[in-house]
This record gives C-alpha cells, sequence and structure tokens, in this order.
C-alpha cells in the first residue's frame, strides 16, 4: 500500500476495522500523522498528533504505534544508527535511501519488482518472504552542496 496523504478519516476507520482494531481518536490521528509525515520518529509523531488533538498523551501515541506497526498498517524502520522511524507504506517489500549528511530517508522500489527482491544465496531452510535493504549516500542537496564547497576550495 503506498503511502496517500490524501486519505480521509473514514479511509483509516476503514483500515482500522479491516485489522479489527476498535476505532479510537488516538489511533486515528496516529494513523493520519503516520500517512502525513512518513519516516517520521515518535517525537514528530507526537507532535504532528498534538497540533489537532492536544488532550491525546504520549503514552496513547506509543501505544498506538505499537498496535498499527503490530496489526501491518505501518511499518517500523530503524536504518543504522537512527532511532525508530514510522512508515504507512507497507506490504510491497520496498526499501530506502538515507543520506549520511543530512539523514532524510526516502523510499525506493524492489530491484525486481517482487518480494523478495533478493534471492539469499542460502536460505538456510527459510522460507523468506522479505528483504530488507537500505542504501546509504548524499541526497541531491547535501551532494550539491559538498561538490560546491569542494570548488570554492580548490
Amino acid at each position: 500500500m503506498a503511502t496517500n496523504p490524501h486519505l480521509e478519516p473514514s479511509d483509516f476507520e476503514l483500515m482500522l476495522r479491516g485489522a479489527t482494531l476498535r476505532v479510537t481518536r488516538p489511533r486515528l490521528a496516529v494513523l493520519s500523522a503516520v500517512h502525513t509525515h512518513p519516516h517520521s520518529d515518535t517525537d514528530s509523531i507526537i507532535g504532528a498528533v498534538k497540533i489537532d488533538h492536544p488532550q491525546v498523551s504520549r503514552q496513547a501515541v506509543y501505544d498506538s504505534l505499537h498496535r498499527l506497526t503490530a496489526a501491518g498498517l505501518v511499518r517500523l524502520i530503524q536504518p543504522s544508527g537512527s532511532v525508530a522511524r514510522y512508515e504507512s507504506r507497507v506490504g510491497d517489500n520496498h526499501h530506502h535511501m538515507v543520506c549520511r549528511s543530512c539523514a532524510v530517508i526516502t523510499d525506493v522500489d524492489c530491484a525486481v519488482g517482487e518480494a523478495p527482491c533478493l534471492t539469499a544465496s542460502d536460505d538456510n531452510g527459510f522460507s523468506i518472504d522479505e528483504a530488507e535493504v537500505t542504501y546509504w549516500g548524499l541526497c541531491p542537496d547535501c551532494y550539491s552542496r559538498k561538490k560546491f564547497a569542494h570548488h570554492t576550495i580548490s
């Protein structure tokens, strides 16, 4: 399911019911925040929720993130050296690119297009259903700044 920040509250209600989760104000707010702010950490999600729902507690956000992740409605990712982050793009075995300079994270589709996109050289008897790949480098903005700084120093 691709991220769509233009979903309506009724869409989130249907998602929760489809996952057999009770529809609550905190869950709706958290699901909306994750869809609107992909790759956000918990504090950012709490901040986004608090804008429209100041009465929702930090613990309710943590609990909602846990339930939504367990139900497969959001995905937890944690690139090396980063805090946990959440996204709403689930079920498609996509991967991520992380900027080494500014830590921005973007999605990248599976190299082959089907799960898993990588075949292990030896599956050791496992039935593999997902491959997690993180590409590291510089985003276009950081690369341009680095290139510009290099040219001005030379």
